[in-house]
């Protein structure tokens, strides 16, 4: 829709200089960009001047020209007049239209390819060939980017996507699913995973305020080759899902940064109940009272330190020293000891992973 707006704002702005009247049509006959109402009514001569092998002719006082795609016929172009000065001015706005059909098709062809890599659609041979023929650096660092709304791909989010990255050398916005969007981006040598967490931090702050949107963003690692890309993407989706399990917090996520997170979420639901069984039979780590679970967590966070724990949650140490006691009675574990700090940690860990997977599946 779109690029045929373009069209039709590129025959307007001639008409104006001109002051001729214009008309662009697809093969078929049908009207694509008109400056007249009564275009409909040259389909036939259209038609027949598409089969014909002329590439100008005039007709009913216009005159015809064929827009190229290659080889084949992809619009004709209707100029109001047969003078020698709207000849030149039809050359001029058929060469124009047909650069824009080149650029379009040019990035179209770019925005499928992209898409097919990431997808993992092509084969090896088959990227290399391509990437050359549409100017695409085989060798090149890039990330991928995946923006997930709380709504299924927003268009006001593609947007804004768009208007941050259109024209911008080796940055392609692309979707592959309803869910998400995508930002493959081509980095120099100096940029820095600080500096692209900075970037996604930047992206999710204007789609805030700009489209008034939520967003979460995940990232891959950086890759070399323009074959690897996929990789990037299937790690920026499993740090998608990772953030929504441990990390809700948290807007941007990456994937070198996920942690036990990362290995949690690879095991198998099975062996995850195992543990659980073994480590806590009869019972779960996430069936404490809100109460209990926000000292567990304060205490985590303050490394086992029980004096600054019993500071922040402004409670006596004795009063910290029985809920401690209280959990070491539950489940045999005793958080003031690493060992066992650690085993309860990743049993949270572990149930939050089962929990979202069995709403996932359900």
């Amino acid at each position: 829709m779109a690029y045929n707006q373009m069209l039709q704002s590129t025959i307007e702005g001639v008409k104006s200089i001109a002051r001729t009247d214009l008309c662009l049509m697809d093969t078929e006959g049908n009207v694509i960009a008109a400056t007249n109402e009564d275009a409909q009514q040259y389909k036939e001569s259209v038609l027949a001047f598409v089969d014909s092998p002329a590439e100008i002719q005039v007709v009913q006082g216009y005159q015809y020209f064929k827009i190229m795609d290659g080889t084949s016929v992809e619009y004709v172009m209707l100029i109001h007049g047969d003078g020698d000065d709207i000849y030149t001015i039809g050359k001029l706005v058929a060469f124009q239209i047909q650069n824009l059909l080149s650029a379009y098709k040019e990035k179209y062809d770019k925005e499928n390819f992209i898409k097919n890599v990431l997808l993992d659609n092509m084969l090896l041979v088959d990227i290399y060939n391509k990437a050359k023929k549409l100017h695409i650096e085989a060798e090149a660092r890039r990330l991928v980017f995946v923006i997930e709304t709380n709504k299924h791909r927003d268009s006001n989010a593609m947007e804004v996507m768009k208007s941050l990255f259109t024209g911008r050398h080796g940055a392609y916005i692309t979707a592959v699913d309803e869910e998400n969007i995508i930002l493959v981006k081509e980095l120099e040598k100096r940029d820095t995973y600080e500096e692209m967490h900075q970037l996604a931090k930047t992206i999710v702050d204007l789609l805030n305020t700009e489209a008034m949107i939520n967003a979460k963003i995940a990232y891959g690692t950086v890759v070399q080759n323009i074959k690897d890309i996929s990789r990037s993407y299937n790690e920026a989706k499993m740090a998608m899902d990772v953030g929504k399990i441990f990390y809700d917090e948290k807007s941007v996520i990456a994937y070198n940064k996920l942690g036990i997170g990362r290995l949690i979420y690879q095991l198998p639901i099975p062996l995850c109940k195992m543990f659980m069984d073994e480590v806590f039979p009869g019972t779960t780590p996430d069936e404490f009272d809100e109460e209990t679970l926000l000292t567990i967590r304060k205490f985590f966070d303050n490394s086992l330190n029980v004096s600054e724990t019993a500071r922040q949650l402004y409670i006596h140490r004795n009063t910290l020293v029985y809920r401690l006691d209280k959990v070491n009675k539950a489940t045999g574990l005793d958080l003031r000891v690493f060992e066992d700090a650690i085993t309860f940690e990743i049993a949270l860990m572990v149930v939050r992973y089962m929990n979202y997977m069995e709403r996932k599946h359900y």
